[in-house]
């Protein structure tokens, strides 16, 4: 049952990680892609310095991050799927992704990461989330 907890906050975890870099600026307007990439690299940098990632787990974090990025838009931008049937689509998505960081990491920086994650978790309004 603790597993379970862990899973779905680190999935949690990983969809703010990929909604600071989602395509959408406040306001509903598209993101240029320019502005997108700084964000996420500047996130990449503080992971990398914050956790002491070598330059290929960040590398891999950059891939995992991008991957799932532009599934979770293609997803979203999809008008003819309810917002539950969306979530139901990412899960699984998640849950490799999850799988995917850890293989990167190993468990006890996945961990860290899985801290760190909720730490810097980007503040978005509208609160209940």
């Amino acid at each position: 049952m603790n597993a379970s907890k862990n899973l779905i906050a680190c999935a949690a975890l990983l969809i703010a990680l990929f909604s600071a870099t989602s395509t959408f600026a406040q306001g509903g307007r598209m993101m240029d892609t320019a502005a997108m990439r700084q964000r996420m690299e500047a996130r990449l940098q503080k992971m990398k310095d914050d956790l002491k990632l070598t330059p290929v787990q960040v590398d891999s974090m950059r891939a995992i991050q991008s991957d799932m990025q532009g599934k979770m838009r293609d997803i979203f931008m999809d008008q003819s799927m309810s917002r539950e049937d969306k979530m139901a689509k990412i899960q699984p998505m998640r849950e490799a992704a999850n799988k995917r960081a850890e293989a990167v990491l190993g468990p006890d920086l996945f961990k860290k990461y899985q801290d760190w994650e909720a730490a810097n978790r980007p503040q978005r309004g509208g609160g209940n989330r």
